[in-house]
């Protein structure tokens, strides 16, 4: 299953980028194409959601399950919409001194195979600029402490 990873450094503690990508409702005011949510059920440790993802006149709504294991990781499980499946994790370990690293993972598989390797030529753009929206959200959010985040190899 093709999929792409990216470790990032940033000035925020391991619980606020915990919150932040656990706020799945508020997903449609940040992040790009995403143009509706709505929570299904939603607990402590566990929640599923369909986002309604947008580009042009294009609609697609996917249906996840998130679980949550605060403030340390979350994992989205793809339960149903126009791929084959869609899961990705996000882990949030502190840094000594202040700030976290996070790591985050996505794997995909198109239904269509000739549609998987047209689309994940974009995808990896696309991945990037949503990578973008979260760190963009924790500045608004949170400030920044420091001039910019680093990515780590």
């Amino acid at each position: 299953m093709p999929g792409i990873r990216e470790t990032r450094r940033l000035p925020y503690s391991a619980e606020q980028m915990f919150d932040l990508v656990a706020d799945v409702e508020r997903y449609d005011e940040f992040l790009p194409w995403i143009v509706g949510v709505r929570v299904r059920s939603n607990s402590e440790s566990e929640m599923v959601a369909d986002l309604l993802v947008g580009f042009k006149s294009l609609r697609e709504k996917f249906t996840s399950r998130v679980l949550k294991n605060r403030p340390r990781e979350i994992e989205v499980i793809y339960l149903d919409g126009p791929m084959r499946d869609l899961d990705n994790c996000w882990s949030f370990t502190p840094i000594e001194g202040g700030g976290c690293e996070i790591h985050f993972s996505v794997e995909f598989t198109f239904r269509n195979r000739i549609f998987e390797a047209l689309a994940g030529q974009y995808f990896d753009r696309a991945f990037r600029k949503m990578v973008a929206a979260f760190e963009a959200r924790a500045d608004e959010l949170y400030g920044s402490s420091r001039p910019s985040a680093t990515s780590v190899a």
